[in-house]
């Protein structure tokens, strides 16, 4: 998927909102955000928070979207529009774990990965304070806040 993703402070907003309320019990979250065509890239529509199911453990936390919460993702993707970037929330630090390359919400080439440190609450920093991944060449890869990182995803929150 070419093109650059404009995400802005509205959906960040939203994405935030529904992580830090997930976080205030200790569990990770996750959504897919949509886009729809913006010229020659794609503007971020909305942010879909589905069913999900969180666990928490000695050695770590996890989440998964249910199989009514992927259902809901058809359902509530407007017309027109791409889910094209995952958000989802780490408790500490925020990278790409093992468990994140092998299950990924989103597969497909140019997809993105946001992951926001501290239950979400790094998205108060905007997207400068989350680890930002893209799928290229069936790896993710890092694109760190900068050059890299604005000629794929921009923010204006």
């Amino acid at each position: 998927m070419g093109g650059q993703l404009r995400i802005g402070a509205a959906v960040l907003r939203d994405a935030e909102e529904f992580l830090t309320d997930r976080g205030a019990d200790g569990l990770e979250g996750t959504g897919l955000v949509a886009f729809g065509p913006d010229g020659d890239g794609w503007r971020a529509e909305m942010f879909v928070a589905p069913e999900q199911r969180g666990q928490r453990a000695e050695l770590g936390c996890w989440v998964e979207v249910t199989e009514p919460g992927k259902r809901e993702l058809a359902v509530r993707l407007p017309a027109g529009c791409r889910y094209l970037a995952r958000v989802h929330s780490h408790p500490a630090a925020a990278f790409h774990s093992p468990t994140d390359d092998a299950n990924p919400a989103l597969s497909h080439e140019g997809a993105v990965s946001v992951v926001v440190p501290y239950f979400g609450l790094g998205l108060r920093r905007g997207l400068a304070a989350c680890a930002v991944y893209r799928l290229t060449a069936g790896r993710w890869r890092s694109l760190p806040a900068g050059a890299d990182r604005d000629r794929w995803v921009i923010s204006d929150g």
